[in-house]
């Protein structure tokens, strides 16, 4: 199937291109939810030479895995992946703290000769690597986060993501509603530093040369594809790994339990729903992500290879970044 930019086969090569070639190199697979990012990367990465970082916050926590769609011990066997299960479930990876650690897997992977595909469908975690964003040193305030969370529980998520909206709508229009953990820290930052949080993302300078392609599907197919993964996701034990994480004592509450399929199965095993209800409102709030991942990733992008996926689409992106590879080494 044709790539959806025709031109990207044959990339041009800006004026500044001798300037990168002395840049770290990084492949980075974006887009939506489902799409295929996981093991097309994978199939790249066989036949690149690479390893792949992970930027799909979802999946830095341990013993989240069925709800996660996370990549198998098989598939991480092919291939080396980094920045999966990488942190507890009380834990909470701050953005801050995935882009150093990303920055360090990269450079590990290029010192060893290796070619690092940053692969996820999380904007904000993808452009704070590729734009080097310098992300804002507000440190977690306890008593603050707290308060929120208590005003959350009085109000619910949607209205404090409402408040956060009055203050900044700019950043709240790239948060889901339902995310409590990503609204209480944009309200977290925004009311310790007086400065909103969506103003505070400064692009700095990236030690990447960077290559970007897009990975997407009709709207349709995508949807169809998620009620097909959620299915999935219960015939292999969602509903139980969702009960082992709470008979671990785990709290309920946890931002990363509110994560989009937990928050709906706490739901049901607390008796608040039923498994159909459950199920129902994990597909909207899926959509509702595939849609606000589209304002964070925008085929108008130029920046952005895209492609269709299809049977051809390993092969055809696979030709793009021999080719980008090769005219760097042509001008080395």
């Amino acid at each position: 199937m044709p790539s959806l930019n025709t031109a990207a086969l044959s990339p041009s090569i800006p004026e500044e291109t001798n300037s990168k070639l002395s840049l770290q190199r990084l492949i980075v697979l974006l887009g939506p939810t489902a799409v295929g990012k996981s093991e097309l990367a994978i199939q790249l990465a066989e036949q690149l030479n690479g390893e792949i970082i992970s930027a799909d916050s979802r999946l830095f926590y341990r013993g989240m895995d069925i709800g996660t769609a996370k990549p198998s011990s098989v598939d991480r066997q092919r291939i080396p992946h980094h920045l999966i299960d990488v942190a507890n479930t009380d834990q909470t990876w701050s953005l801050g703290v995935f882009q150093q650690q990303a920055r360090r897997a990269i450079q590990d992977v290029n010192d060893r000769g290796k070619l690092p595909f940053l692969v996820g469908g999380t904007g904000q975690y993808i452009w704070a690597v590729v734009e080097g964003w310098q992300v804002p040193p507000v440190q977690p305030d306890p008593h603050l986060r707290d308060a929120l969370l208590h005003w959350a529980d009085e109000i619910g998520p949607g209205e404090l993501h409402h408040r956060l909206e009055i203050i900044d709508p700019s950043g709240a229009a790239l948060i889901d509603p339902t995310n409590l953990r990503r609204t209480i820290r944009a309200l977290e930052v925004s009311l310790s530093s007086g400065v909103r949080f969506s103003e505070q993302r400064r692009r700095g300078v990236s030690p990447y040369n960077t290559l970007l392609v897009g990975l997407t599907r009709p709207r349709s197919e995508l949807y169809q594809r998620i009620d097909e993964r959620i299915q999935t996701m219960l015939s292999q034990g969602f509903v139980e790994e969702v009960r082992s994480l709470l008979a671990q004592g785990f709290s309920p509450n946890l931002p990363t339990l509110s994560a989009i399929g937990y928050g709906e199965i706490v739901s049901y095993l607390q008796g608040r729903s039923s498994l159909e209800e459950a199920v129902t409102q994990m597909k909207r709030r899926s959509r509702i992500f595939v849609r606000r991942q589209a304002n964070w990733f925008k085929t108008s992008n130029a920046e952005i290879h895209w492609f269709q996926a299809g049977p051809d689409t390993a092969a055809q992106i696979g030709s793009l970044i021999q080719g980008w590879l090769g005219s760097q080494a042509d001008l080395m």
